[in-house]
């Protein structure tokens, strides 16, 4: 019998998505199925969709499907609007331009507002576009761009609708920051708000779930595009019943309560701060080896990537294949128009000090060999995240 070669020990997935899933997550999915249209699911189902609304800052019901961050973004649109609407989308990196071409795929008209990759939304130019164009239906803002490491002010995009009286409805892209950086949809006043289960939910890929307003529920009333699978009617009802209209991912379900147990226990405020400390860590590591990062505003760093400008000339691709070959570690490319030029260092979800320093040490060592960027980042982090806990 042959036997492959194998790497002791354990890889590290320092993606910003999909992160690393703890062991009691895993064995949570892995039990034996249940009846999804059984008691103990329901009881299940009512307990997770009750646990997932302080994550979103909200005490309204939320939606919960099978799918990905994608499909959120189509369940966003299909909801609230109707064919030919004009809808207002902010470029400032790959997803938020990802999620203006879905929409125009979908038949919707989409206004562009051109922003720096680097930069978060500018309320400013959000208003004057909004003063301009009254037609507006919906503005889709990414709160925390993954392609980037940047987090834009929701709250400053409420105010700048607000303060230009448009009606416009606020649709959010939290799939990277939820369960990793405080979201707060009440407060924002958001209309619709979008995660998915494989980042700060510390779970795989397949669920989506949305945090509606009351405002969008009466969109829904009269918005006329094509919607079956992503309607957000049946699914708001689950909350009370615990009955989906169709097959739930109920392995997944599971795992999900496991991981919402696991928030709970630490608390949110020293998740939070959790993340914070380990991105910090990353900031100054990245600022010893003399690299800028792709965040331009010290005001907008994410709490859950930190992109990570490379050297010119530099091989993105062999640096990430040098560091899975020697070290078992996954680290984000470059997307977009970034593609090449940049690593994405993800922090969120099930990380801790030392799977930082390793992933630091990993990336240093290999960085100073193929960039001859100087070392000095571990030892910077180490300092930092030594000083003790916020």
């Amino acid at each position: 019998m042959r036997v492959e070669s194998r790497r002791a020990g354990r890889a590290l997935l320092q993606l910003p998505g999909p992160t690393n899933v703890p062991d009691v997550v895993l064995q949570s999915i892995s039990r034996p199925t249940l009846d999804h249209r059984g008691e103990e699911f329901s009881d299940l189902a009512r307990s997770v969709l009750a646990g997932l609304a302080p994550l979103f800052g909200t005490s309204r019901p939320v939606a919960l499907y099978p799918g990905s961050g994608t499909g959120g973004w189509e369940a966003a649109l299909v909801n609230t609007c109707s064919p030919g609407d004009r809808v207002l989308v902010f470029d400032n990196g790959f997803f938020a331009a990802k999620w203006g071409r879905l929409a125009a795929q979908l038949g919707l008209e989409v206004a562009v507002i051109e922003g720096v990759w680097g930069s978060p939304v500018d309320p400013a130019l959000l208003a004057a576009q909004l003063t301009r164009d009254a037609a507006i239906r919906a503005v889709l803002v990414v709160h925390n761009e993954t392609s980037t490491g940047v987090t834009s002010d929701i709250a400053a995009v409420r105010a700048a609708i607000d303060d230009v009286g448009h009606d416009a409805l606020l649709l959010v892209d939290a799939v990277s920051s939820l369960g990793a950086m405080p979201v707060y949809h009440d407060a924002w006043r958001a209309d619709i708000t979008v995660t998915a289960s494989q980042k700060g939910l510390m779970l795989p890929p397949g669920l989506v779930a949305l945090a509606v307003s009351g405002k969008a529920h009466q969109a829904r009333q009269t918005a006329q595009m094509p919607c079956s699978y992503w309607d957000f009617e049946p699914m708001l009802e689950a909350a009370s019943t615990g009955s989906f209209p169709y097959t739930p991912s109920s392995n997944l379900i599971a795992g999900l309560a496991t991981a919402l147990d696991l928030i709970e226990s630490e608390g949110l405020d020293r998740v939070y701060a959790r993340h914070r400390r380990l991105a910090e860590a990353v900031r100054v590591a990245v600022a010893a080896w003399g690299l800028p990062t792709v965040c331009r505003d010290p005001g907008s760093f994410s709490s859950s990537v930190t992109g990570v400008v490379l050297p010119s000339g530099v091989d993105e691709v062999a640096v990430r294949s040098e560091l899975l070959s020697r070290f078992g570690l996954t680290l984000g490319g470059g997307l977009g128009r970034l593609a090449g030029s940049c690593l994405r260092i993800g922090h969120l979800g099930d990380v801790d000090e030392m799977m930082i320093i390793s992933t630091l040490a990993a990336t240093e060592t290999v960085l100073a060999e193929i960039a001859q960027t100087p070392r000095g980042g571990v030892e910077a982090a180490m300092e930092l995240l030594g000083n003790g806990r916020p």
